[in-house]
């Protein structure tokens, strides 16, 4: 069994990493998954820029080809080397899981793969495939308490050569915490606006630190569901404005209208009401998400979940091979879902 608690990740870094091939990178917090993904890739000594040595796929990718992932982690580079396959958006693909369990069987001797993934529950395939193995290094990512935000605090206005008020650092912890990334750049973004004082100040806080205590990819989803063009706009704002990826937004929404296509099937071949089946169903929603889920499944016939899920897949292919349009398009298309809700 190799799992890594989330506060125990640098000293595993440091010492252990190197002893792993496979590595599931998981947790409620994307921007840390993003961060520590982003981390063991740097430490495996292949150059990220190399398109020949790094594979980057999309979870998604590998829905219709399962076998994909075990040809690109088996496959010998064109000019050799070490290689490094990174999935990202990972959540409960089962051609993943099963792909997963075979390599923690049989380990690449010449790749490395890491596989960034979601909130997954005790019970996801991914994580019941990885933790009992000795083979995969399981890593969680929660969000960071007050130990960890003060590390981070101290850590970024060091490298400016700033020095912070105890009031004004209580007031920027309140507003931190969230997502890993988007407390990062609120402290880089401090100390911009900072650069040649010597003490920042609770003023200097107050004037340019916005709320990342609370920055959920939920809120767009919800706000999708709910046909709120308003509430919509306001969450992609405040994801664009804390540089968290965008295709965070697009995954999470494929997989509600995923998971909505599942449950309206069910409604409909039981002749069960919605509530009846977010009880059998929707377990592993939130409760504040599950009378909202419940209304869409209500107001969403079969087919038009379909539509909308083809939508949503020909959009990951539109952002993936246009990505200086990424953010556009998925805007563009998650307004149009948004307001197919707000009519029904």
């Amino acid at each position: 069994m190799s799992e890594v608690k989330s506060h125990e990740f640098d000293n595993f870094l440091q010492k252990s990493a190197a002893d792993y091939r496979l590595f599931l990178v998981y947790g409620p917090d994307r921007g840390l998954v993003s961060e520590r993904a982003a981390q063991l890739a740097g430490c495996f000594g292949i150059p990220l820029d190399d398109p020949f040595a790094v594979v980057k796929l999309d979870a998604t990718e590998l829905q219709q080809s399962a076998g994909r992932l075990l040809d690109e982690v088996n496959a010998i580079g064109l000019f050799g080397g070490e290689k490094l396959v990174w999935i990202k958006g990972a959540s409960a693909e089962k051609g993943l899981s099963e792909a997963l369990q075979v390599l923690a069987a049989a380990p690449p001797s010449g790749s490395y793969l890491v596989i960034e993934a979601g909130d997954l529950k005790k019970g996801a395939a991914l994580r019941k495939t990885a933790e009992p193995s000795r083979t995969v290094a399981s890593i969680a990512c929660y969000s960071d308490d007050a130990r960890a935000l003060n590390a981070l605090v101290d850590r970024e206005l060091s490298e400016a050569g700033l020095r912070i008020s105890p009031a004004a650092r209580e007031r920027l912890l309140e507003a931190l915490g969230g997502d890993r990334i988007a407390s990062r750049n609120e402290v880089r973004k401090l100390a911009l606006y900072c650069r040649g004082r010597d003490i920042i100040s609770e003023e200097d806080v107050l004037a340019v630190v916005g709320d990342a205590s609370a920055i959920s990819v939920d809120d767009a989803v919800d706000a999708v569901l709910q046909g709120n063009v308003d509430a919509l706009m306001h969450a992609m704002k405040k994801i664009t404005t804390s540089k968290t990826p965008v295709f965070l937004v697009l995954q999470s929404c494929l997989r509600q209208f995923q998971q909505l296509d599942v449950m309206r099937s069910e409604m409909d071949a039981n002749r069960q009401s919605a509530s009846q089946v977010i009880a059998s169903l929707g377990r592993g929603l939130h409760f504040r998400r599950k009378p909202i889920v419940e209304a869409a499944l209500r107001h969403w016939t079969a087919p038009a979940i379909r539509r909308e899920l083809n939508r949503l897949q020909t959009t990951i292919y539109q952002s993936r091979s246009r990505q200086s349009l990424e953010e556009s398009l998925v805007l563009q298309n998650l307004l149009a879902i948004a307001i197919q809700s707000a009519k029904r």
